[in-house]
């Protein structure tokens, strides 16, 4: 069940079996059924998620008391409260499972250790990072510059099949928009 994590490390840094035995040691295989938490507002987030299988999501509850979708994360993706995770402060998030969903989850004194023992750890957690963020830098380019609708076509035409895994609403809301111009969207009403 770690294969998966070990593969997607191996794709940026190099791995020694008895590295990867102790890393393996390390870890702890949850899995999380739909619609249940593993973070929310105001608790100090201690872990990172791996996602083997399934799907999470990262909202808040904005002003107006509805649920607002800021990421999602499929297999392959860690997921986690970054500034709470290195701050050890209060989350202002929520992360849920969207799907049962299947996660190797590492504890923040563990990682550390680890990191210590394998430094080329470092490089693959830099990389994941670097690439969250620019995942979350393009995201708010595309709310700044398009439409609802062109943002709907771009992100469906990106991710057809993920389109098809999530509930709409949350879709609707991580694109910002209201679950009713979805509707309209789909029907080609827009």
């Amino acid at each position: 069940m770690y294969d998966s994590l070990f593969q997607h490390i191996q794709k940026f840094t190099t791995l020694e079996p008895s590295d990867i035995d102790i890393l393996e040691s390390c870890l702890n295989l949850s899995q999380i059924k739909k619609k249940e938490h593993v973070l929310k507002e105001g608790q100090v987030c201690n872990t990172m998620y791996f996602i083997v299988k399934g799907c999470m999501r990262q909202y808040i509850i904005n002003l107006r008391g509805a649920e607002q979708t800021l990421q999602f994360g499929i297999e392959n993706w860690w997921i986690t409260d970054y500034l709470s995770y290195h701050n050890h402060v209060p989350s202002h998030f929520y992360i849920q499972a969207v799907e049962n969903t299947d996660v190797i989850a590492i504890e923040k004194p563990v990682l550390e250790s680890i990191l210590i023992q394998m430094p080329q750890l470092e490089r693959y957690f830099r990389i994941v990072s670097q690439k969250s963020f620019g995942a979350a830098q393009m995201r708010i380019k595309f709310l700044f510059t398009m439409s609802a609708e062109e943002r709907y076509h771009h992100f469906n035409n990106l991710n057809p099949e993920f389109v098809q895994r999530v509930p709409q609403y949350m879709l609707a809301s991580y694109l910002d928009f209201s679950a009713e111009f979805m509707s309209k969207i789909r029907a080609g009403k827009v």
